[in-house]
């Protein structure tokens, strides 16, 4: 079978990272990178430390406002989809590349595999939201990381096609945390020691492109005694320019603010914080697997699971519940393995071979 896989985003290169291993056992696979995440730390990084093999095609998309990125991408992936002729289209998660292949595949009679489908934080005032729901909705199988997001879909009236995988993200996690350990050099480049510093990063539009929620958020991180490390996100650069509090920021001999890192950099510095702090869905989900509380920066989650147990909580931008969450939050239950047992690239491979 041939399967066009469509990335574009962070999230969907570590995720393709050992999904697209397991497809290439059985089946023909072409990696299409649409470009919206194009930056080198954002991008390249993940395919050099990950083994990831190299697209077929880099569509080049770039960065633009939701609706134009979105419809940037449509046209050039039919022209892919016309050329190769796939029996399937993969799309993984919640992007705008997840939407525009999804999208594409279906108007032109493609069936869809939709890896992470379910996940609903119940706003869609989110893109990633409205981007998720309708790719459940046009999708032939849809492979769900947890019960809840089958639950979710059941509600929805999607219950055809659905397997509950468990969650590609617990794969990578573990699949490349020895390597992290071994690799990893950034608590010593940093000076960090271990449990001694937050984890911050922030990129969703509500925080950055908020001008009060992100005047908030640093106002809380700058208000904080703890040793902070921020990994930048360009468009959380961008803005913390625009709204002149990148140097305040700068200026706290405390706060580390540094480029985006790697994968294997992202764990070690995950599992080695006393706390993270973010408003990533993918990272609220590896600080729940390093066993580190986290404090969401978003007044709702797409991953409930974290929140049993104490192990998360949402602080959303306000100032006095994100400092009060980092002096408190202390977990008292125990983890479960809601997000699986590691497996589940190859359930995903199993369930696309006949």
């Amino acid at each position: 079978m041939k399967i066009v896989s469509i990335v574009g985003a962070r999230p969907q290169f570590i995720k393709a990272a050992l999904v697209s291993r397991e497809l290439r056992k059985a089946h023909q696979e072409i990696l299409v990178h649409t470009g919206q995440h194009y930056d080198a730390g954002l991008s390249q990084v993940f395919f050099d430390e990950l083994d990831i093999p190299e697209p077929a095609y880099n569509l080049g998309v770039g960065s633009d406002t939701h609706g134009k990125q979105t419809g940037k991408m449509m046209p050039a992936i039919e022209a892919v989809l016309v050329k190769e002729g796939p029996d399937m289209v993969l799309v993984y998660g919640d992007t705008n590349s997840t939407l525009a292949g999804a999208v594409t595949a279906t108007k032109l009679g493609l069936p869809v595999a939709h890896v992470e489908a379910g996940p609903r934080m119940f706003d869609k005032s989110v893109p990633e939201e409205v981007n998720r729901v309708l790719t459940d909705h046009i999708s032939s199988l849809l492979f769900a990381p947890t019960q809840t997001a089958v639950d979710n879909l059941n509600r929805e009236g999607i219950s055809r096609g659905v397997y509950l995988t468990g969650d590609v993200m617990l794969d990578s996690f573990l699949y490349f945390s020895e390597m992290a350990a071994r690799k990893s050099r950034i608590l010593s480049d940093l000076r960090l020691r271990k449990k001694q510093y937050l984890l911050v990063t922030v990129h969703r539009a509500r925080n950055t492109d908020n001008r009060d929620n992100l005047e908030s958020i640093v106002t809380a991180l700058s208000s904080l005694e703890e040793r902070i490390v921020f990994p930048l996100h360009p468009r959380t650069r961008k803005y913390l320019e625009l709204y002149g509090q990148y140097d305040r920021l700068a200026a706290s001999a405390s706060i580390s603010l540094i480029p985006p890192v790697g994968y294997l950099d992202s764990i070690v510095l995950a599992r080695n914080a006393s706390k993270v702090l973010t408003d990533s869905g993918g990272l609220q989900k590896e600080a729940y697997f390093s066993g580190v509380p986290c404090i969401t920066i978003d007044e709702a989650t797409s991953w409930p699971e974290t929140l049993a147990g104490g192990w998360n909580t949402l602080a959303g931008a306000r100032k006095q519940d994100i400092i009060t969450a980092v002096r408190c939050l202390e977990p008292s239950g125990k983890q479960t393995a809601v997000f699986g047992d590691g497996n589940a690239s190859q359930k995903i491979g199993s369930y696309l071979t006949p």
